[in-house]
């Protein structure tokens, strides 16, 4: 007990060196106009209220959900409520649940005989992140390997893990970790990947798509953003990049793939956390996954793992016109969330990016889909909205195993309609 204490304290202690979230509220804000609309985005550019968007407003059919500082939460609330805007409290105070993630992760990991071995109930470190790569490759040379394909703006190596029994074969692509606050991304596809070692050779499934296709898994395509949020900012988005003359720091990275890129759903100021950059591919790590698959030049599938609202996307995010395969799309897309729910009974809505959560420039699933990887998804995964981007470690494992029923019934489809 005294040792559970002793690290408990320094876990807390550095927490309180962090930036923290007292009072911060998280709204969700539902528009009944485009006029109310409008007034919801016009506090986008009061800057100094330090608004944080978690999900935008777009139309007055999606709901909003906006991170209020503590000490502007009563004049927001006051705004909203003097212009008859509905809103409710999805998070009263966003410290807490910074705080019960920062203890009960800790309290997981002692459990392990009080040792920090590797755990796929919990949140990790990057370095862990990176062993963990390292050793799965190591552990599983038959099939696994580990490339280098880059490096971050602050010189972190950038990996992709290749599940293969070929060679120069049609390939499905999934990544994660693209925007920094959204830990359970790579958590999940931490699983996924040891799901697809362990299961070759054991299932049938598996086993039929690694004769027929090649996996790449880009675990943590935003190191730098990530440790950033272990460290610094919990709630930090963008990349870490730099800029002369400029203050503000970091891009979206979801924003600076060449797919409309500064258009609707994107910004052009460096401060914005839609971002977009100075140019096209100006992210390393945009760029490094931007030139992998352009060297590649088959993959049949795109999956990039973000979360929350429980939402399975596809293109396109910057036009309301549709894909060629659109029903294709659709199709598969309704089944793999069926797929998803018949195993916790969790519901995810799917479609097109802007008719379905908001309008997005310069994403990568739109980007995919234009270089002809017809199969091109974006999952958001859990939850709803109760606990956002800090979605509580005991939901690892049941999200990761119903999101792999809905990416193996893509994967499958895609194996099945090779060109």
């Amino acid at each position: 007990m005294r040792e559970l204490w002793f690290f408990l304290s320094i876990v807390l202690v550095a927490a309180y060196r962090r930036q923290t979230f007292v009072g911060d509220q998280v709204l969700r804000i539902r528009a009944s106009s485009q006029e109310q609309l409008a007034l919801i985005r016009s506090l986008e550019e009061l800057e100094h209220l330090k608004l944080d968007f978690w999900k935008e407003p777009t139309t007055p059919a999606l709901p909003i959900d906006l991170r209020v500082p503590g000490r502007h939460v009563r004049a927001v609330k006051a705004f909203l409520e003097s212009n008859g805007i509905a809103y409710s409290i999805m998070i009263k105070n966003l410290q807490t649940l910074v705080d019960e993630e920062n203890v009960s992760q800790l309290v997981s990991e002692l459990r392990q005989n009080g040792t920090y071995s590797f755990n796929y109930k919990s949140y990790h470190t990057l370095k862990e992140i990176y062993t963990w790569v390292k050793n799965l490759a190591a552990e599983n040379p038959q099939i696994v390997r580990r490339i280098k394909i880059g490096k971050s703006f602050q010189g972190r190596a950038l990996h992709v893990l290749k599940f293969s029994t070929g060679h120069k074969r049609p390939a499905v692509w999934i990544d994660s970790g693209i925007h920094g606050r959204e830990w359970i991304s790579p958590a999940i596809a931490i699983w996924l990947a040891k799901k697809i070692a362990t299961d070759y050779g054991n299932d049938p499934s598996v086993t039929s798509l690694l004769n027929k296709m090649d996996i790449f898994m880009a675990i943590m395509v935003n190191p730098d953003g990530y440790v950033y949020t272990r460290t610094k900012n919990r709630m930090w988005r963008k990349t870490m990049s730099k800029r002369p003359g400029s203050h503000c720091f970091g891009v979206d990275a979801n924003r600076n793939f060449d797919a409309n890129f500064g258009g609707r759903g994107s910004s052009r100021v460096a401060c914005s956390e839609r971002y977009c950059g100075p140019h096209v591919n100006s992210e390393p790590e945009v760029k490094a996954i931007v030139d992998f698959i352009g060297r590649h030049g088959n993959f049949t599938a795109f999956i990039t793992l973000h979360n929350y609202l429980q939402l399975l996307l596809y293109p396109y995010g910057y036009t309301e016109e549709p894909p060629e395969n659109i029903e294709e799309l659709d199709t598969l897309a309704s089944e793999a969330t069926e797929a998803l729910a018949s195993l916790y009974g969790t519901r995810y809505s799917h479609g097109s990016i802007i008719q379905t959560i908001n309008e997005s420039s310069g994403n990568s699933i739109d980007w995919s889909y234009n270089q002809g990887i017809k199969y091109s998804y974006a999952f958001e995964l859990r939850d709803e909205g109760q606990y956002g981007f800090m979605l509580p470690w005991n939901q690892i494992v049941p999200t990761a195993e119903e999101t792999w029923l809905a990416i193996k019934k893509i994967m499958e489809h895609a194996c099945n309609h090779l060109p």
